[in-house]
């Protein structure tokens, strides 16, 4: 019998590395970008200066991917703080929630609603994820938002998005 051998690691403590913010941040940014490049492997890349549709996209996921390697390893350096779950932990997705939401609800109303109130929904109902925000702020973010997305999709790249509902 060989003693003194090292030890295999107990399930709870990679569940409580799992449970640090950073790791698993870096996981979802390695998976996201694993999925990225895996779905555009057949497009075609070209060259730096005749770039191809798969050129930018397989880039970013190449970014995503070394950016969440680098958020992991810094998860996977914090020290434990060896504190059980939270119980109030469904209550931290409220955020999660919201925000997705507040993207559905963008995505199903920009072409019916035009670029000015599907904005408006996007910043009112993800406003609801943060505590503490004033209306004005809310207001304030929403006019830059659509000044700035009118400005570079319907000038800049003359993309064909209706700006007000069409009734």
């Amino acid at each position: 019998m060989i003693t003194g051998g090292p030890q295999m690691a107990s399930p709870s403590s990679a569940l409580r590395i799992l449970g640090r913010k950073n790791a698993l941040a870096g996981l979802m940014f390695i998976g996201l970008a694993v999925l990225g490049l895996w779905l555009s492997r057949h497009y075609p890349i070209g060259t730096a200066l005749r770039m191809g549709t798969g050129y930018v996209p397989r880039l970013l996921c190449w970014i995503l991917l070394a950016l969440g390697a680098v958020i992991l390893v810094q998860g996977l350096r914090e020290p434990d703080t060896g504190h059980p779950a939270d119980p109030g932990a469904p209550a931290r997705l409220w955020p999660i929630v919201v925000v997705t939401a507040s993207l559905v609800a963008f995505a199903l109303s920009i072409e019916q609603l035009g670029l000015v109130v599907s904005i408006l929904l996007l910043i009112g109902i993800g406003s609801l994820a943060a505590r503490g925000i004033k209306p004005w702020e809310a207001l304030a973010a929403a006019v830059g938002l659509i000044v700035l997305s009118w400005a570079i999709f319907i000038l800049g790249l003359g993309l064909a998005i209706p700006v007000w509902p069409e009734w």
